[in-house]
């Protein structure tokens, strides 16, 4: 099942924030919470810690699923066996996330615990740790995987490391997550605040097409906001990204479309024809669907069609008309394509992304 996820982080914020964050995200079907133990201090670890379990106390009343970020220099401090892993089930949490690991075999052991307790990898690590840990037959059905967040700017993952690291987590069959990121969250775990995502090309998207992107990357199952505290218009755009039956990109329109064209583009989701185009992504259906509305074509043309212009077929091209069509390619308008609008500029490369023959999904840009 997968599952949207919000993080918090109890040294920072009060027990009401934690509380009204917690409830605000419930209303919109969010299932996981991240924390850290990270930030433990050895003069103040009892408090912090009495903080962390009142929020997942409340967390687990209202039935998330808390995984608490911590490292083998913790189990130290904490005098924690990692054969022995009843401090976590005390804590009430869900699993723990292993941000540095050991050397494999203490990580498959940890899986073998009698609570239930998921083992989350930290999937950013890449080399072949993941390998060595399967080689020491642990409980797949408590083993996760869960990509890095990266606070500074310019050192997320790389698209192809991203892809990368995750298919191996693909090919075992582990269930994953990774994180986007709040323009409006004030904080996260370390001091500083420019956004929290996995991938350094989602860190100036808006949510939505954050969101968008990770299922179009079909590498990941839980998408955690990474930082604190989302507004609730970013949690409602999160979650309608997350639960559209497609992935859905968004269509800023020109001044002169017409309705025909916006029903075109908005009323029915879209079929990427199969046989494609280096030039064209084409929905062929809407010619059928539309065949005996009238679209003109229009007086006044952009002389060369760009990527991610959103096109559909007038009336000069008879056999085709109604065709909506994405660029893919620039090409030259001989006239008988209208330009209805085009890719808003954080889902530019996400068009990439689609596949021929899926399905997707245009909506109008201004109302996000």
């Amino acid at each position: 099942m997968k599952q949207l996820g919000i993080s918090l982080y109890p040294e920072q914020s009060t027990f009401i924030q934690d509380k009204e964050y917690m409830d605000l995200a419930k209303k919109y079907g969010y299932q996981r919470i991240f924390t850290s133990l990270l930030q433990l201090k050895s003069d103040s670890g009892e408090d912090l810690l009495a903080r962390l379990k009142e929020d997942v106390d409340y967390a687990n009343q209202l039935g998330f699923k808390t995984v608490v970020d911590i490292n083998p220099a913790l189990f130290k401090e904490l005098r924690i066996d990692y054969n022995d892993l009843s401090f976590f089930q005390d804590l009430g949490v869900w699993g723990l996330r292993l941000d540095e690991g050991f050397s494999g075999i203490e990580e498959a052991a940890m899986t073998h615990n009698p609570y239930g307790l998921k083992i989350e990898l930290n999937m950013s690590r890449g080399t072949n740790y993941l390998d060595s840990i399967m080689s020491y037959d642990p409980e797949e059905d408590n083993l996760i995987g869960c990509h890095n967040f990266y606070p500074q700017e310019y050192t997320g993952l790389s698209e192809e490391i991203f892809y990368e690291y995750s298919q191996k987590y693909r090919d075992y069959g582990l269930h994953t997550a990774a994180f986007i990121s709040s323009k409006h969250a004030q904080f996260g775990p370390w001091p500083v605040h420019e956004g929290l995502p996995t991938m350094e090309n989602d860190r100036d998207r808006n949510i939505f097409s954050q969101v968008t992107h990770l299922r179009l990357s079909k590498m990941i199952d839980d998408i955690i906001i990474g930082n604190a505290f989302a507004t609730e218009e970013e949690l409602a755009q999160a979650a309608a990204a997350f639960n559209s039956p497609f992935p859905t990109l968004s269509i800023e329109f020109t001044d002169n479309v017409l309705p025909i064209e916006q029903t075109i583009c908005l009323k029915d989701v879209h079929l990427y024809r199969g046989d494609a185009s280096a030039y064209l992504l084409r929905d062929t259906k809407p010619r059928v669907v539309y065949a005996n509305e009238a679209i003109p074509a229009q007086t006044e043309i952009k002389e060369v069609f760009d990527y991610g212009d959103v096109v559909i077929v007038n009336d000069k091209y008879p056999r085709y008309k109604g065709e909506l069509q994405l660029v893919l390619t620039p090409f030259e308008n001989d006239g008988r394509r209208n330009l209805v609008g085009h890719l808003r500029e954080d889902d530019f490369d996400l068009l990439d992304a689609i596949e021929p023959w899926s399905t997707f999904i245009l909506k109008n840009a201004k109302n996000n």
